[in-house]
């Protein structure tokens, strides 16, 4: 999908990309590849000064990233999902100090870690820093802000999907659960049920000495991280398929 996207060249949006596509101008190949003219002599010169830096720059997400509109961000999964963490956090609440987190999950790679307060929360920062892409839902007005403030000087993965607004724009609205729910993507019997709010409950029951509470807490964190793969697979199939 990478290569066959030209909607981070400024003044081209999707309309336009059909059009090319339409013409059989599927690729940043074709394009530089066509004999004849696509728009104007100096435009086309311009479009393939671009798509030879984008050729340069395929293996590096942060520069699409900055290029692409924040809505078709999705488009990166399919070059870089093999270097992507899905990510999720909980926090302590507002009695317990806004700015708190409790517990980051992290997956990605076959693996899924924890990073919990009191243990090894400052661990996070270096794993993190082994993924290229980082995949949430609502991360972009909850997590990550989060994170920045925990973590000064953090160096996140600069591509960033958040997939709130990705299911929103198949249809798909509300919270996390919710949306589980309706595509039948299912959660480990202890944790079903469980919120956000809930969340912050165990985290307190845990600092008053109930050692099930935390456990249980990381399952449902885990949960919201890992159901967030197949939740991407999806959307990235459908729009893919859209186009």
């Amino acid at each position: 999908m990478l290569e066959q996207t030209f909607v981070h060249i400024s003044g081209i949006g999707r309309k336009t990309e059909k059009a090319l596509w339409d013409k059989g101008i599927r690729s940043w190949r074709d394009f530089l590849d066509a004999p004849r003219v696509i728009f104007s002599p100096g435009r086309d010169t311009l479009i393939r000064g671009i798509l030879k830096e984008s050729l340069a720059h395929l293996d590096d997400a942060a520069w699409f990233s900055e290029r692409l509109p924040s809505q078709e961000a999705w488009r990166l999964f399919g070059r870089f999902g093999d270097r992507a963490a899905f990510l999720d956090i909980e926090t302590a609440g507002a009695d317990f100090g806004v700015d708190e987190i409790t517990v980051i999950g992290l997956s990605g790679n076959g693996r899924a870690d924890s990073f919990v307060a009191g243990f090894n929360l400052d661990d996070f920062e270096a794993a993190v820093s082994e993924y290229t892409l980082l995949v949430t839902f609502n991360g972009a007005t909850f997590d990550l802000p989060f994170i920045r403030r925990a973590f000064p000087h953090i160096s996140l993965p600069g591509a960033h999907i958040d997939l709130r607004y990705v299911l929103r724009r198949l249809g798909y609205s509300g919270g996390l659960k919710k949306i589980e729910e309706e595509l039948g993507i299912t959660r480990p019997p202890e944790v079903v049920g469980l919120s956000g709010l809930d969340a912050v409950g165990l985290w307190r029951a845990w600092l008053e000495g109930d050692a099930s509470a935390l456990s249980r807490l990381v399952a449902y964190n885990m949960a919201d991280t890992v159901n967030l793969a197949p939740l991407m697979e999806m959307a990235y199939q459908r729009l893919s398929r859209s186009l």
